[in-house]
C-alpha cells in the first residue's frame, strides 16, 4: 500500500508521520519513502534518511531520464518521488508513507490506483499555520512565510479530494487517528 499524506507547509503532516512510524504496531510494516530535492538541508537533516539532497542539474538529469515518479516545484526548490525507491519497497512488500502535494498524490493515485490512500493534514487554523511556519526556522523571511500560508489557503481546498481528512489540533489524537487509519488499511489488504 501505498499512504499519501498531504497538507500546507506547517500543518505537521512530517511530525505525525514521524510519530506514526515509531509506533510499536506499524514500526515494522511501514516506510517512510525518501524524496529527491533540490532544497539546502536543514539543520539536523540527514542525505538518505530525511532527502536525498541534489543538485538541480542532478534533479533535471534523472527527470530526463525518467527516474522520478512525480515531481513538484514549490518555493523555488524541486522535489520528486524516485521511481526506483519506490518500485524496490512496493516488490519487497513494505508499505510505504509519502509526503506529496496533491499533484504528486494525483499522480501516484493514477499510477497505482488500487493501493493507494490519501490522507490529508489540515492544521487547526491559519492563524496556528502560520505561527507554526514562523515558528519553524528563525531564517524564514516573511515574504516566504507569507508564500507558504497562500498557497495553504489554495491547499485547503483539495482536501475534499482525499480519502481521509486528519484535523491536527492535537498531537497524540491526530497521531492515534492517522495510526489506526493506516493500521486499518493495511489489515484490510492482509485479509
Amino acid at each position: 500500500m501505498l499512504f499519501i499524506i498531504s497538507g500546507p507547509s506547517g500543518s505537521g503532516k512530517t511530525t505525525l508521520l514521524k510519530k506514526v512510524l515509531s509506533r510499536k504496531a506499524l514500526r515494522h510494516k511501514l516506510a517512510k519513502s525518501i524524496s529527491v530535492t533540490t532544497r539546502p538541508k536543514r539543520s539536523g537533516e540527514r542525505q538518505g534518511e530525511d532527502y536525498f539532497f541534489v543538485s538541480p542539474e542532478d534533479f533535471r538529469r534523472l527527470k530526463k531520464a525518467k527516474k522520478i515518479l512525480e515531481w513538484t516545484k514549490y518555493l523555488g526548490y524541486y522535489y520528486g518521488t524516485k521511481k526506483d525507491f519506490l518500485e524496490e519497497n512496493l516488490k519487497s512488500g513494505r508499505h510505504l508513507a509519502l509526503c506529496l502535494d496533491i499533484r504528486g498524490a494525483l499522480k501516484l493515485k493514477k499510477l497505482f490506483p488500487g493501493n493507494t490512500v490519501m490522507i490529508f493534514i489540515d492544521p487547526p487554523s491559519l492563524k496556528e499555520l502560520r505561527k507554526r511556519i514562523e515558528g519553524r526556522c528563525c531564517r524564514t523571511k516573511p515574504e516566504e512565510v507569507n508564500k507558504r500560508v497562500s498557497l495553504a489557503k489554495a491547499e485547503l481546498q483539495n482536501s475534499r479530494r482525499y480519502d481521509y481528512v486528519v484535523k491536527n489540533n492535537n498531537l497524540t489524537r491526530s497521531t492515534a487517528r492517522l495510526g489506526g487509519i493506516i493500521l486499518n488499511k493495511i489489515r484490510v489488504v492482509k485479509q
